[in-house]
């Protein structure tokens, strides 16, 4: 029965093996039940799914993941832990402890090996100071994903979800709607972690899109141009395009490609959607192919 997320039983383990937070492994253990089943529900587990779960700390949550999955894989990177989650996880059946980093695991191979290939659910309470690079490099790498419900900081939750010309809209909230239809399920306050963080928390899911809301004819290049677009948020999206090294793009080109958008030139990349992020590189490489003649 899944009983670590009761404060005192948190409490028991940790000093049962005399654990250290580490800093540099950002840990907040979960210690509230009722958050806990929210995710569960948010992330819609059932006995036909197979979850990978990143960063599974004392195995609070994995408990809870273990009792509605058909199987579970739990990456852990801090060695401290594995002993623990050895003993916490130790009556499950359904669950393999991986001791490792995520950004160097080779998931869509686990999901080959475990669930077919088929798409996985993918649940975490992500250290904050990693969140960005692991979920884009989930939906980078190609891996078979029904969702992602994650614990992230409140402030990240927001960017995920947010439309054009907000404050925080931004790269990051481009390329998850690109992936994701996002949704905030739950906000979740510092006391509902052990030890607390100093900001809030919120639970997103992100239920992987069939076929992404808008075509594209090199998905690369329109990430080129939009990070190249926030990298310099208070200039112009032409002047922002023109000092990037990477896109190698002269000014007369980047505005005519804005004009034949039918946008003025003082244009700014916080105000552009995903829509016309995808046809300015539709344009520019249109472009491009002519200019080498091909």
């Amino acid at each position: 029965m899944a009983t670590l997320g009761i404060p005192q039983n948190t409490i028991a383990v940790l000093q049962k093996y005399g654990f250290q937070f580490q800093k540099k492994y950002g840990q907040n253990f979960l210690i509230d039940p009722r958050v806990l089943e929210k995710i569960i529900g948010a992330a819609g587990i059932t006995k036909e799914d197979y979850v990978l779960e990143i960063g599974p700390g004392i195995g609070t949550m994995t408990q809870y993941l273990c009792e509605h999955a058909r199987q579970v894989t739990a990456v852990e990177i801090d060695p401290n832990l594995i002993p623990i989650l050895q003993d916490t996880l130790g009556e499950y059946g359904n669950v393999e402890i991986l001791h490792g980093d995520i950004l160097k695991v080779d998931i869509p191979a686990l999901a080959q090996e475990k669930n077919g290939g088929r798409p996985i659910k993918v649940v975490a309470n992500l250290p904050y100071y990693i969140t960005t690079p692991i979920i884009m490099g989930l939906f980078e790498s190609h891996v078979p994903l029904d969702s992602i419900t994650v614990m992230v900081q409140k402030e990240v939750a927001d960017r995920m979800q947010v439309g054009p010309g907000t404050k925080d809209y931004g790269a990051l909230s481009l390329a998850v709607q690109y992936y994701a239809k996002p949704e905030i399920v739950a906000n979740v306050p510092p006391n509902c972690f052990m030890p607390r963080p100093k900001v809030g928390s919120a639970v997103i899911r992100l239920t992987r899109h069939e076929q992404p809301p808008v075509s594209v004819e090199d998905e690369e290049l329109m990430f080129a141009l939009i990070r190249a677009s926030f990298n310099q948020r208070r200039k112009t999206l032409a002047n922002g395009l023109s000092n990037s090294p990477k896109l190698s793009l002269d000014k007369e080109q980047i505005r005519e490609a804005i004009g034949q958008l039918g946008l003025r030139e003082s244009i700014r990349g916080e105000a552009l959607t995903l829509e016309q992020f995808a046809r300015l590189a539709d344009i520019i490489g249109k472009m491009r192919r002519i200019g080498s003649g091909v």
